[in-house]
């Protein structure tokens, strides 16, 4: 099975404040900004339906001026807004990727806890740490005939929501490493490797990094070179409020008058922007008109990526395409509702129950179905009926012979009449968040 990491999406505005944590494993996507001001006074036009279909590129050259210097980082707005920016770096987006250390890496080293073994009795990978770095290292062969191949872990993919992935350099190619960690299980095979192979080469194009990251220079051909000098991990303040140094500037001057202006704030976009903002990483890969990272929140998104409309009945995939599925609902449709009605992407959000008061606010819970035969304790769980966990084919590693596909939220608000009875369902006043995967057997 075939999968593209750009789809491992856990930086979310939809999903990653949900405790509906789409995970984001290289949860990439899961995805991942040039400085000129968007306008705000005009009136945008309305985009299209996205979809998760196009194609793939490596994109446009990078030919615009360096603006890097205008983005001054978290520290600098750690100053003023530091119990938003501290809450902030809890988030899955913020955790979406790392430079690794023993805690961003969340496998074990221990002896006994490190090897993966594969379906081919004469290969296992090996995980190890020395001197602050950590490897991993294929080993293949019967003694004394025994091949090995060990490359460093560079960067870490991934909230750990669910679980994560791992890169690693080859001069300034950024390729995949062959093992992933994945929360309930351990090591497994990286998605898009094939159990019982050593296989280091998955490279990693600028679309899996322009959503499991904030900035990076890409330099092809080929579509995985970087500049290794130049990039930033983490969804940092900067990747939806714009650069910054202008605003702090201004404070720190204390010069009379407002910065708005020098500072963007999505709680003030139209909806359309609002929710271009959310689809830059969360409605599929898309086709780049412009380079990639070169996106401005506040503008339209159609202007850098197209994101051709889906067949209206072509099954969407719940992982990386939550903007589709949102724009599917009768919730959506009937409403000025924008992801940030139920998201605020400045902190964790797990609980349940606070999601369905949102629910309610629209709701009575008297009109449920189910309210007759179960009462009052569904207002603390709206969500697992209406948006159920469900497989996704996107994310597919192979474990133990099986293939596994993790469940992740939908997004698709409705009702779903093969649930068939929900009084199974974790009806709690603290909420829920239960994640888990699928094997299936092949």
């Amino acid at each position: 099975m075939d999968f593209d990491i750009a789809s491992w999406k856990t930086a979310s505005a939809i999903t990653g404040g949900m405790g509906l944590n789409a995970g984001v494993i290289a949860s990439v996507a899961a995805c991942l900004l040039a400085g000129q001001q968007p306008s705000q006074t005009s009136t945008p036009p309305s985009r299209p339906p996205l979809s998760s279909t196009a194609a793939q590129s490596p994109g446009p050259k990078n030919t615009t001026p360096n603006v890097r210097a205008d983005y001054v980082g978290d520290g600098a707005c750690n100053s003023c807004h530091q119990e938003k920016v501290d809450t902030f770096h809890r988030t899955s987006h913020y955790l979406t990727s790392r430079l690794p250390d023993q805690n961003s890496i969340l496998g074990s080293f221990a002896p006994g806890a490190n090897v993966l073994k594969t379906s081919n009795p004469d290969l296992f990978f090996r995980m190890d740490m020395k001197d602050a770095s950590f490897f991993q290292t294929a080993v293949e062969g019967v003694p004394p005939y025994i091949d090995s191949h060990t490359e460093r872990v560079d960067l870490v993919v991934g909230s750990g929501g669910k679980g994560q992935t791992y890169l690693y350099w080859k001069g300034d190619l950024l390729f995949q490493l062959p093992v992933s960690y994945w929360r309930e299980i351990g090591w497994v095979n990286s998605p898009g490797y094939s159990d019982g192979v050593a296989n280091f080469n998955r490279p990693i194009i600028p679309r899996c990094l322009e959503c499991h990251g904030t900035f990076f220079e890409a330099l092809p051909p080929p579509p995985n070179r970087y500049s290794k000098s130049d990039f930033t991990v983490s969804i940092v303040c900067e990747k939806c409020h714009g650069p910054g140094r202008t605003h702090v500037e201004h404070f720190k001057s204390k010069t009379a008058g407002s910065s708005d202006a020098a500072i963007l704030n999505p709680a003030r976009f139209s909806r359309e922007r609002q929710i271009d903002l959310c689809a830059w990483c969360h409605a599929g890969h898309g086709t780049p008109h412009q380079a990639w990272f070169s996106y401005v929140p506040g503008e339209p998104l159609d202007k850098y990526i197209e994101l051709p409309p889906p067949d209206p009945n072509a099954p969407i995939d719940v992982h990386g395409s939550q903007v589709e599925l949102l724009t599917r609902s009768r919730c959506f449709e009937s409403s000025t509702m924008t992801c940030m009605t139920c998201h605020d992407v400045h902190v964790p959000q797990h609980d349940l129950a606070a999601f369905s008061q949102r629910c309610l606010s629209c709701h009575k819970v008297e009109r449920c179905g189910v309210f007759a035969k179960q009462g009052r304790k569904i207002e603390s769980n709206c969500i697992d009926c209406h948006m159920p966990k469900e497989e996704t084919n996107l994310i597919v590693f192979e474990w133990k012979g099986k293939k596994a596909r993790p469940e992740v939220r939908s997004h698709w608000i409705r009702v779903y009449p093969e649930r068939g009875d929900t009084s199974d369902l974790p009806h709690v006043q603290d909420g829920s968040r239960t994640e888990g995967f699928a094997p299936t057997k092949q």
